[in-house]
């Protein structure tokens, strides 16, 4: 059974009806405690135990969770650990903290809710660092193309002490958010109905030419690009009409986006290019952060932390066994249901698609933004430090199995 179809009990008007009851918050995080199927009666008594326990006392903070397109039905394809944080931050804190998670662009989108916390319209946000960087633009340090070689690696440097310096530093300093934590995986090309009647691509050339949906990450616009995948900027709720009319022949995203979005009725293959960073993370307003006491401040890290380790180990699950990423897409996951066929491209054409785009071996198109993002990260080689931590654990190391630290801790 998959998530979905544990979930179609629960109409959208029972469930905004819970919510008036109970609050939206109470019922999101009742909905997403489920394992198994939800009946109606049983989520009720759910939100209303979720709701006595949040309420039993005045809570001292109250912080707005912006969850982008994000609900409990998309948490369980991309787990993206929003709920999960949530959750336990209030546990944690004995209801201290409570936290008001507001998803389905209920309060901010993928571009709108970084500024929205930067303006203190909402406290905690999640959303695609790619989309995020139109408004926090050092979050591009993350999209060097191909400096991340595996999800492992990318897992690896937000558990590093070193990930302070290259990302969380600089990212609170220069544009105020506090980065907690991410799911990762690696973007590739997700093909619209144009590539239903082709052969399931196996060279870098068979993409030559065609008009893709790119993010508001300048950088994946320059591998774009270079590996003359024509990036065409489009929201990413206009993306799956845009893939049905045939207005592009892709988008850049990952596997568990089309899944979780309901994109992959109108995909027809998914291709693991590779080529740069993933993340759907989750960052706080650092004002907010600073004006907490020291031990709530404390709470907030060992909350993140907890989330960040139960993200690397669920939604690498997910991938296989909910959304189909793998070849071919197991029985009755998202991909298998709607015909999405998986390109694995084999180590020679993904070394095709480096040396076409990345700054090792194409350095000239990146000087600009390269010189720019460690201006701001006060002089750091940020490429190179990132290709070096990215390389610390064996290449052929499930993501998995990477170790968790606390990465604000030396």
């Amino acid at each position: 059974m998959n998530i979905s179809q544990k979930l179609s009990r629960i109409s959208r008007r029972d469930l905004l009806k819970l919510a008036g009851q109970y609050g939206m918050s109470s019922t999101l995080l009742a909905a997403g405690s489920f394992t198994g199927a939800v009946t109606l009666p049983g989520l009720a008594r759910a939100a209303e135990s979720t709701y006595e326990k949040r309420y039993a006392k005045p809570a001292k903070h109250t912080l707005k969770f912006g969850g982008a397109g994000l609900n409990p039905r998309n948490l369980l394809v991309e787990r993206a650990g929003c709920l999960e944080f949530a959750r336990d931050l209030e546990s944690r804190t004995d209801g201290e903290i409570r936290v008001e998670f507001m998803g389905d662009n209920q309060i901010c989108g993928q571009l709108s809710c970084v500024e929205k916390a930067q303006n203190g319209i909402v406290d905690i946000y999640t959303s695609a660092t790619q989309n995020s960087a139109s408004g926090a633009p050092y979050l591009n340090v993350l999209d060097y193309a191909y400096v991340f070689p595996s999800r492992a690696s990318q897992y690896h440097f937000l558990y590093s002490p070193e990930s302070n310096a290259l990302l969380r530093e600089p990212l609170e300093k220069r544009h105020g958010l506090k980065f907690l934590f991410s799911h990762c995986e690696l973007r590739g090309l997700q093909m619209g109905k144009s590539f239903e009647d082709k052969p399931t691509v196996t060279r870098i050339e068979d993409l030559f030419g065609t008009k893709n949906r790119v993010t508001g990450t300048q950088m994946g616009r320059i591998a774009m690009r270079l590996m003359n995948l024509n990036p065409v900027p489009i929201a990413w709720e206009e993306t799956l009409d845009g893939l049905k009319t045939g207005l592009i022949d892709g988008a850049e995203t990952w596997a568990s986006a089309v899944a979780y979005a309901n994109m992959s009725p109108v995909v027809s293959q998914s291709i693991d290019l590779r080529f740069f960073s993933g993340t759907e993370h989750t960052a706080m307003s650092a004002k907010v952060f600073d004006k907490l006491d020291g031990y709530l401040q404390g709470a907030v890290m060992e909350s993140a932390y907890l989330a960040q380790v139960h993200v690397q180990a669920a939604n690498e699950a997910s991938l296989v066994n909910t959304v189909g990423y793998t070849a071919p897409p197991l029985s009755g996951t998202i991909f298998e249901q709607n015909n999405v066929r998986t390109a694995f491209l084999a180590p020679d054409q993904l070394k095709v698609a480096e040396e076409m785009c990345s700054p090792e071996f194409n350095p000239k198109p990146w000087e600009k933004w390269r010189e720019r993002i460690n201006n701001w990260a006060g002089g750091i080689d940020t490429y190179t430090e990132l290709h070096r931590v990215a390389r610390e654990i064996p290449a052929d190391m499930r993501a998995e199995n990477v170790e968790p630290r606390r990465w604000w801790k030396a």
